[in-house]
């Protein structure tokens, strides 16, 4: 492989990714390294070729191709969802179900690991536990995008069932892996991006105050950022809960790293 090519830096503009670039990406032989990239990827190209590879009949990808053409409103995350979603419709039945999850979920592409995660997302044979648990190499992957997809892939069901989310979660917490630390509050955000809003968090914030209260002064500022958002999003509903823990945090953990996390879980409340 072309030292270059491994080593860049991804084009600002999906029209100025090199055509040696955007072919090797859709035929799943390297990943994408930034965002523009990642919405660059022609999932269709992508499933053609590398579902081939991995064994998957030509009328399967022909029909989750067919999925991916009716959709109304197409974007990269929606795409994502609708292969994975199709892909356990497929095999929910089967024996090998597992065996197309590790297909997915180990392959060099990210793009391919993004649709995994709905396959244990939609499986009701697993309870909230084991859904966290098999989901947490996903949840460590070390590309953006997997980690973005694996915690809305799971907040349905971790929304469904907060407070046993939550107690898995607290553990996590203290994990030395800052991709797990921040997919604790990522995942839990009251009002998160792209995604469903909690309401029960919105309205009674303080249920997520085990996972806060061990993450208020952490040294990673991927997880400080994390935090600082799920506070900024409490605030819009409940900013006297964000307020007061504000205060309190300042006196129990005067350190930087707290410091940051409140001005960030703040900014709504100052602008008022």
């Amino acid at each position: 492989m072309n030292p270059e090519i491994l080593n860049r830096k991804g084009a600002r503009k999906t029209q100025d990714i090199p055509t040696e670039v955007i072919e090797l990406l859709n035929s799943g032989k390297i990943e994408t390294v930034n965002l523009t990239e990642w919405l660059g990827v022609d999932h269709l190209k992508l499933i053609e070729i590398v579902f081939a590879e991995l064994g998957f009949d030509q009328g399967e990808i022909n029909l989750i191709s067919k999925e991916i053409k009716s959709q109304k409103k197409p974007s990269t995350m929606n795409t994502t969802k609708v292969i994975g979603s199709t892909l356990y419709q497929l095999y929910f039945k089967t024996e090998k179900l597992d065996e197309v999850f590790n297909k997915l979920s180990s392959h060099s592409s990210d793009s391919i690991r993004c649709y995994s995660p709905y396959l244990i997302g939609l499986n009701e044979n697993l309870t909230i536990d084991e859904k966290l648990a098999k989901s947490q190499k996903l949840v460590a992957d070390k590309h953006f995008g997997v980690r973005e997809v694996v915690w809305m892939a799971l907040r349905p069901e971790i929304d469904k069932n907060l407070e046993k989310s939550i107690t898995v979660l607290y553990e996590w917490t203290s994990s030395e892996d800052e991709n797990i630390r921040r997919f604790t509050t990522e995942s839990t955000r009251p009002r998160g991006v792209w995604c469903k809003h909690i309401e029960r968090l919105k309205k009674n914030p303080e249920i997520a105050l085990p996972i806060l209260e061990n993450l208020k002064s952490d040294s990673s500022k991927y997880v400080q950022d994390s935090v600082g958002n799920w506070l900024n999003d409490a605030s819009k509903t409940k900013p006297e809960f964000v307020i007061n823990l504000c205060d309190r945090w300042k006196i129990e953990s005067p350190t930087r790293e707290t410091e940051k996390i409140i001005k960030r879980a703040k900014r709504t409340i100052d602008k008022r």
